[in-house]
């Protein structure tokens, strides 16, 4: 007997389709839950490195050096590195209490040092202590502002905050971004935007009177080839240069100034 050929329904055949989700759905419902989540409801990722012992517990596999995004809780290679494009720059001067108060929060931040009150460094730790004797002290901060680009082809945004023993580095990279020019169709040479290259970042270990820790070294990778990178790594620096991007600092344990308190064996990190 010969096979008798199936059928299907119309009705059938929507049913089905109904099931099938397409990017056009998720386009016509952009934005939808979100209209109340401003800048005060999301959290800047920081980009830290010399990992604690029960941070690098928490993520099998890691290692001293690694770096780890505090909001993802990703984890890049320190050795390796990643790459990045820097999109703003602020220097910010954070005032906090004293090492072991229960205020995590910094007290005050400033702009410039001259608006910061009267300190005096200490030559035990290096901090710049305020001398009203209540021993809350000043970190000179220098924060970047940067656009990862994941082997997977997504992006993370994040800041890196660069202090104490990471200066110098903050200072070198800055000096990179700054040295490159850019000559325009018309022959005039011009400094190109802090977005418009990428970099590789790694870390590497520090040693000093005893002491070990993670410092962070960077060179040049070369120019931003997609415009889907120099747009997003645009509107960031836009962002951060407009005051909509929040940074929650938190104060960490230990010293972040004398190499005396950086051995990577201790709980107390620094940085």
């Amino acid at each position: 007997m010969a096979n008798t050929p199936v059928v299907r329904k119309e009705t059938e055949i929507i049913a089905q389709d109904a099931n099938v989700l397409d990017m056009s759905m998720f386009a016509a419902d952009a934005g939808v839950g979100n209209k109340e989540v401003d800048q005060d409801s999301l959290s800047i990722p920081f980009l830290k490195t010399n990992l604690t012992k029960q941070i690098r517990a928490l993520h099998k596999g890691s290692s001293e050096g690694d770096v780890i995004n505090t909001v993802t809780n990703g984890i890049y290679n320190g050795e390796n590195g990643f790459k990045v494009i820097p999109c703003a720059y602020q220097r910010r001067f954070i005032q906090w209490s004293p090492q072991g108060d229960d205020n995590t929060a910094p007290i005050a931040i400033y702009t410039t040092k001259e608006d910061c009150p009267q300190t005096e460094r200490s030559k035990e730790d290096n901090k710049e202590y305020l001398t009203d004797g209540s021993g809350q002290y000043i970190e000179d901060t220098h924060q970047h502002f940067v656009l990862v680009l994941n082997d997977d082809g997504s992006t993370d945004v994040g800041m890196i905050a660069m202090k104490s023993t990471s200066l110098k580095k903050s200072k070198k990279w800055n000096s990179i971004i700054a040295g490159r020019k850019m000559t325009s169709t018309d022959g005039n040479v011009f400094s190109p935007p802090r977005f418009a290259h990428v970099y590789h970042l790694w870390t590497y270990l520090e040693e000093k009177s005893g002491y070990s820790w993670y410092n962070w070294e960077m060179k040049l990778e070369g120019q931003v080839t997609q415009k889907a990178h120099y747009d997003e790594a645009k509107l960031f620096a836009l962002s951060v240069e407009k005051g909509d991007v929040k940074v929650k600092h938190e104060q960490e344990g230990g010293t972040s100034s004398a190499p005396a308190d950086t051995n990577i064996s201790d709980d107390k990190i620094p940085f």
